[in-house]
């Protein structure tokens, strides 16, 4: 598939993270477009990968075997009402805007024979170490082509109903932020223990960088681990007590009660 034709509408980070990893997977640079309303974004990836740029999107989509729309969704409607008559009908248009629905992605194009296929993915992949999660009514040739773009940054995973991407958004979406804010908290804590400001950050960054190998290479659920390393009236036993005390499980279920929420409204 390194030959096709991919044109991202949007230049962001996502975007960026995903040019990186389809170049990174060997494909040519030659045949990546990108288009974004800002001209120095549009150089900076230009100089850094090779692609081609454009800030003309309807034209970038008339030979595009791929389109994916990386832009956010209060925009994405107007986007694809200005693109839609040129978008070809055997492309396969991915988009990654959250709680944007297919039928208003084809409301907006005024097209119902766009072959979309919406996926949630999350800022990792800008790493490599990506997860997305995909939907698609279309053909396998049409999910192979979305997949094979995504699976350049991460893994992948599918699901059966659209309505499951707002639980997704939830827990794989949102959640990369849920454990910034508990390394922030943790190194917080630590300077209040009297560690330095440098030395708590490298503490809670590293062990949530072990934790997470842990849970994804060790072949062990995340129970199984920290029972594993919490023993009976030992320190960490007593950090669980007091997590578990002032409800942090329901806490979380809450929190992602809230995304889930989020995600259905703005869709």
């Amino acid at each position: 598939m390194n030959t096709k034709r991919i044109t991202f509408i949007g230049g962001g980070n996502m975007a960026e993270a995903l040019v990186s990893g389809l170049i990174k997977a060997g494909h040519d640079a030659a045949n990546i477009t990108v288009t974004d309303t800002d001209q120095t974004k549009l150089d900076t990836l230009a100089s850094q990968y090779r692609v081609q740029i454009s800030s003309d999107n309807a034209s970038a989509v008339v030979q595009a075997d791929v389109i994916v729309l990386a832009v956010k969704p209060q925009v994405i409607a107007d986007i694809l009402t200005g693109i839609g008559a040129s978008i070809p009908a055997s492309t396969t248009v991915v988009s990654i805007a959250a709680g944007a629905s297919i039928q208003t992605l084809k409301d907006a194009a005024n097209s119902d024979d766009l072959a979309i296929v919406r996926v949630m993915p999350n800022t990792p992949a800008m790493l490599g170490a990506g997860m997305s999660v995909l939907f698609s009514e279309q053909d396998q040739a049409h999910k192979d082509a979305a997949e094979y773009v995504l699976a350049a940054s991460g893994e992948t995973a599918w699901v059966d109903d659209e309505k499951d991407l707002h639980a997704v958004t939830a827990l794989s979406g949102s959640g990369p932020a849920y454990f910034f804010l508990l390394a922030e908290a943790m190194q917080a804590a630590g300077e209040s223990l009297g560690l330095s400001k440098d030395l708590a950050a490298k503490l809670a960054n590293q062990t949530a960088l072990g934790a997470g190998r842990m849970l994804a290479e060790s072949g062990r659920d995340a129970a199984t681990l920290r029972a594993q390393v919490t023993s009976p009236g030992g320190t960490t036993q007593a950090a669980l007590d007091t997590m578990y005390e002032n409800e942090l499980p329901i806490t979380v279920r809450k929190a992602m009660q809230a995304a889930h929420k989020r995600s259905r409204e703005l869709s």
